[in-house]
């Protein structure tokens, strides 16, 4: 006599298929991705691209313009230092050059890393000693690009700022 060794029932049912785990967890990839792709699809056309410029060229030239502008920053020995008061809403410090010229009007620049919208602009008009203090609305916490200029835009001084990890900012022209 044989002896059959018996196999389970293949077709034995325990309920419908939404009643059990495993579909589901094989079901979460696919819809995960999906999501993640139309909040991508939703960003790329809600938000402006501000890395793309029209006149590629023209700002390729303006970089030697700029450059030009870092060199005379240089030979007069221009220094910028400011200070940020939160609680007061202002930016105080002071603006010097080896020459010890008087410094008319500056532009402060404030450039935001990532959000346009954010930039700001402030025009300052340091006294006889160099010192300035002029009103700033709350920054965001970030990187910042600062650029500082005279009137004329004969030089030009740039350095970066974290908000709120530092509380000044001092930017010397390269020798």
């Amino acid at each position: 006599m044989s002896k059959v060794a018996s196999i389970p029932n293949a077709t034995h049912n325990e309920g419908p298929w939404y009643k059990h785990r495993w579909p589901w967890l094989l079901m979460m990839g696919p819809f995960a991705v999906v999501i993640a792709g139309s909040i991508t699809i939703w960003i790329a056309v809600t938000q402006q691209d501000a890395l793309v410029v029209d006149d590629y060229y023209k700002q390729g030239k303006a970089i030697n313009q700029d450059l030009r502008r870092d060199r005379v920053a240089s030979d007069l020995g221009v220094q910028f230092s400011a200070h940020y008061d939160a609680s007061t809403r202002m930016l105080s410090g002071s603006v010097s050059n080896e020459a010890r010229q008087a410094i008319d009007s500056i532009s402060v620049r404030l450039i935001h890393a990532t959000i346009p919208e954010k930039d700001l602009v402030l025009l300052a008009q340091p006294d006889q000693a160099g010192k300035f203090s002029v009103a700033l609305p709350l920054l965001a916490m970030g990187r910042w690009q600062v650029l500082v200029e005279n009137q004329k835009r004969d030089w030009r001084l740039n350095g970066s700022w974290s908000w709120p990890a530092q509380r000044s900012i001092a930017i010397a022209a390269d020798e």
